[in-house]
């Protein structure tokens, strides 16, 4: 098959995002999400509404992805989908309807890691974003996750740094949630933040050695710090939201900056990719492309909307599995935890 033939339709059903694409080589042709609203009354993912929910809309998602391609599933050279990790029962539907669907194709089957994808992001072919050469550093940070990767080529990566407890995402949501802000809360602190003074309220940053971070002690001192002003001022969140918001985002953006320079500096790495659904925040993209005249580096910062969970960050290393005929059976299974 020439290369310029490849088709690949990718599945994500990790989370609480039912989504498909179809790649032609390395270029997305449909990106497609279908959200799940219903999780915000409860503040926060119900897995059994999730994958009643992903039942409901991965069909018509997969519909709408091939036809905004406009190709037919007979095109198709090969199906990619999420093994892991997420959630067991949001997974299980991707990887079902790619499993059958391979099989009555009689195309190839890809497995992709998610983490993976967040950082292969970047390789997709997208006007105006450049794609980072090996190796190079990446900082995956999303609500499960919190990672320095060392990215030596596409099936090559070494995590060198990691949360010991909570990730970044959880300690934006966790803030929110205690500043009786609706769920998702981290792009509402990002939205106050930006009329906020970051200087207002210095909170401590954990001592962590080397490349890992922490987040649950810098959680419970913004509870405390809450606590003890709303006693004296019931208003106090109110009045103070967003220099509490820009504060809380400071102090976050300081941590993985201090990790990322440390790491920069044990490697010798100045090439720094990030991923993953708090890449979306505006405060750190800021931040890390003001690095690249701060210190030397070479940032790469990926397209909006490949950030949150999508199926063109699992297409683009479906499309490089493929090349490189990594394919699985019918007998692969979900994985809720995965090795990386």
């Amino acid at each position: 098959m020439q290369q310029n033939e490849v088709f690949i339709l990718a599945i994500e059903s990790s989370c609480d995002d039912t989504a498909a694409a179809v790649l032609q080589n390395d270029k997305v042709l449909s990106n497609v999400v279908a959200r799940q609203n219903i999780h915000e009354e409860y503040g926060g993912v119900v897995p059994e509404l999730a994958s009643r929910a992903h039942q409901q809309n991965i069909v018509p998602v997969i519909d709408v992805a091939l036809k905004k391609a406009n190709i037919t599933k007979e095109q198709l050279s090969g199906i990619a989908f999420t093994q892991g990790p997420g959630l067991m029962g949001s997974l299980l539907v991707g990887s079902s309807f790619a499993k059958s669907l391979s099989m009555a194709l009689n195309i190839p089957l890809i497995a992709v890691n998610h983490m993976h994808a967040h950082i292969l992001a970047h390789f997709i072919d997208e006007e105006g974003f450049d794609k980072p050469t090996f190796p190079f550093l990446a900082l995956t940070i999303s609500g499960g996750h919190t990672q320095i990767v060392k990215v030596n080529d596409f099936f090559n990566m070494e995590i060198i740094g990691e949360t010991t407890d909570d990730a970044v995402g959880e300690a934006f949501d966790k803030t929110a949630k205690i500043l009786g802000l609706p769920y998702p809360g981290g792009p509402l602190i990002d939205q106050f933040a930006k009329e906020g003074n970051p200087k207002k309220y210095p909170f401590t940053k954990p001592k962590v050695d080397g490349l890992n971070f922490s987040f649950s002690g810098l959680k419970t001192q913004i509870l405390y710090f809450v606590q003890k002003n709303v006693a004296e001022n019931p208003n106090f969140v109110e009045e103070n939201k967003h220099d509490i918001c820009a504060s809380v985002q400071q102090i976050i953006i300081d941590i993985l900056m201090d990790k990322l320079k440390l790491a920069v500096a044990e490697t010798g790495i100045t090439q720094i990719a990030i991923g993953g659904g708090v890449s979306a925040n505006s405060g750190i993209r800021e931040t890390l492309k003001n690095a690249e005249g701060k210190y030397g580096w070479k940032t790469f910062i990926p397209k909006f909307e490949y950030t949150t969970d999508n199926a063109a960050m699992i297409g683009i290393v479906g499309y490089q599995k493929f090349l490189h005929d990594k394919f699985v059976d019918q007998s692969t299974v979900s994985k809720a935890r995965i090795e990386f």
